[in-house]
């Protein structure tokens, strides 16, 4: 059974950073894409980020390009999100998700694989 587990979430002032882990069991990590959603009060659901299964290929959000960084260790089975220069309009429930094939995924249909979030606050 596979399993994402968030964790790095927490309050930060706007211009500080975070760093976001998910850790991943159940199935081969190195043969998943891995990506991050996330999801405001009140708004829809939304792409942040998303990394192939080699991590030679990653894909972002407009509204994060240049801020935030995904990488993946297919030796520690572990994603990571590195999120700086942190807006509040970046406050949301962060949310790590999974699908096994060699592409990189930007669709939220696309993940077979969620976890149970991760809350990131960024005050003004």
């Amino acid at each position: 059974q596979v399993q994402l587990v968030e964790s790095g979430g927490g309050l930060v002032q706007a211009g500080g950073s975070l760093r976001l882990s998910c850790a991943h069991s159940g199935r081969t990590f190195s043969k998943a894409a891995m990506g991050w959603f996330r999801q405001a009060p009140g708004k829809e659901r939304e792409f942040v980020a998303a990394i192939s299964w080699s991590g030679g290929n990653t894909y972002y959000a407009d509204s994060v390009k240049g801020r935030f960084t995904i990488s993946r260790d297919n030796a520690k089975n572990t994603v990571y999100l590195q999120m700086n220069s942190l807006k509040p309009e970046d406050t949301a429930v962060y949310y790590c998700v999974a699908r096994y094939d060699s592409g990189i995924h930007i669709t939220e249909s696309d993940y077979d694989y969620w976890g149970q979030g991760t809350q990131v606050t960024v005050s003004s």
